[in-house]
């Protein structure tokens, strides 16, 4: 899960300045809980879906590698022009936001991030600031708001909710330019020689932050895109961009991603899981598609429930979330890939749950013993995945735990003890004879406090 892609913007160089953040107790509090959700899940859906392209990307004319190896129209005027009508076909009939909420419950999530808008300025909720937007007057969706009822459906279940937003909208006429200059990611003029322009620019994405977050109830997370604008030339003015986000909603984690210092409360590594030498020292936040692309493509390519549930264990044993992207099709309902996937992988947290949520990492982390280890304040916990090689028994000092610490071991699946066995200086856990686990990791649970002797 290590591929890197030209969607994937380069993040500002973490400072001493960035690293005196959390700024408040709030957001220490607000980070600590977000720590322990462990599972989120985003939801990138828009006319890129009707397309069944690589989300907006290849209405940039600068980013070619969105493009390839076959761009969806031969020139990028007829690209352009065929996506942006795109909002007259895109009508998700059979959206179900309660069956997605259920779905993404019993699959383990904790929290959600939907799309609001991507960088082709789409609006996948009813916004006033533009007819750009389903249920527009040129779309033929004529049911309720999507962002509305999701958000409802999801909070019903139990799941922190988040709005996923781009600062750059190719859509605007703020932002890109209606003449023929070449158009790529960022604004098409110079936002200092025409600050007139970006000013209104600037008004524009407030007064649409201002919606997101004052009309749809509750909102735990702003999770802002397009990491290339919002200062320097850019200037989108984040504080006072905050301050009207956090008007209605005081606790709001905001992660203005890319960016650095005190709006990007915690970091978001993209398809891609840390080594132990690149831990950010922030919260951070694996995100991570199902497939290759993070919306809709017919001819995608899954991953495989195996890959993702080590993933996930990967994650946490290094002390950070994990977040799976889902691609709805142009219908509203999930594939039927992604539907598999939540299902086994609901399946395997109903079992072994209890070492992932509220855990923390090690403070030495050893990649090179094949357990993957998380700890809570009565226990550590062991993952061994299924496609590594079975012991029957396993050496405590493998784990880099002591013995003095431990109590009892169990099996996570079976909830009964295991043998342990002292052998000269060493304390052996007997494992079953073979691996009782057919997907993703086999569990223990060594519950801290002091051993006593197994005759």
């Amino acid at each position: 899960m290590e591929q890197i892609r030209g969607d994937i913007e380069k993040a500002s160089i973490e400072t001493e300045e960035h690293r005196r953040y959390p700024e408040t107790d709030m957001l220490a509090e607000r980070l600590e809980w977000f720590q322990d959700l462990k599972l989120g899940v985003i939801i990138h859906w828009g006319l890129y879906a009707e397309a069944g392209i690589v989300e907006s990307w290849q209405l940039s004319e600068e980013d070619e590698w969105a493009r390839e190896p076959t761009p969806w129209r031969q020139t990028i005027k007829e690209l352009q022009r065929d996506y942006w009508q795109l909002n007259q076909t895109f009508n998700p009939v059979k959206l179900d936001a309660a069956d997605w909420a259920r779905k993404c419950k019993a699959a383990g999530f904790n929290y959600l991030i939907y799309t609001t808008k991507h960088h082709d300025g789409f609006n996948m909720y009813d916004t006033a600031l533009s007819d750009y937007k389903i249920g527009g007057k040129d779309s033929p969706y004529q049911g309720s708001d999507p962002l509305k009822i999701i958000f409802e459906a999801f909070r019903q279940e139990g799941l922190a909710t988040g709005a996923y937003y781009s600062k750059a909208d190719w859509h605007s006429p703020y932002y890109w330019l209606a003449d023929e200059t070449v158009k790529g990611r960022r604004a098409s003029y110079d936002p200092l020689e025409h600050p007139d322009i970006w000013q209104k620019y600037v008004e524009f994405v407030h007064s649409q932050i201002h919606e997101i977050t004052h009309n749809y109830g509750k909102i735990d997370f702003l999770w802002l895109d397009a990491g290339w604008s919002g200062k320097g030339k850019e200037d989108l003015q984040m504080d006072r961009f905050v301050e009207i986000a956090r008007e209605e909603q005081p606790e709001l984690i905001v992660v203005d991603r890319m960016m650095g210092g005190r709006h990007e409360n915690y970091v978001t590594p993209e398809r891609k899981v840390p080594s132990l030498a690149e831990l950010p020292t922030k919260p951070w936040e694996s995100n991570i598609p199902l497939g290759n692309d993070w919306g809709y493509n017919p001819a995608d390519q899954f991953k495989s429930s195996q890959e993702v549930i080590e993933t996930l264990v990967n994650v946490v044993s290094k002390g950070g979330n994990l977040i799976l992207g889902l691609g709805p099709t142009p219908e509203g309902t999930f594939t039927k890939e992604e539907d598999a996937i939540l299902e086994e992988l609901g399946s395997w947290l109903r079992i072994y749950g209890d070492g992932i949520y509220g855990t923390r990492k090690l403070a030495v982390i050893d990649e090179n013993q094949g357990w993957f280890l998380t700890q809570k304040a009565i226990a550590y916990y062991g993952f061994l995945p299924v496609t590594s090689p079975w012991k029957q028994q396993l050496n405590m000092a493998d784990l880099g735990i002591s013995p003095e610490e431990i109590t009892e071991v169990r099996d996570m699946k079976t909830k009964q003890p295991l043998l342990l066995i002292k052998e000269g200086e060493n304390w052996l856990i007997n494992l079953p004879e073979t691996c009782p686990e057919s997907l993703g990791c086999y569990g223990i649970q060594l519950i801290k406090g002091y051993i006593h002797p197994v005759k």
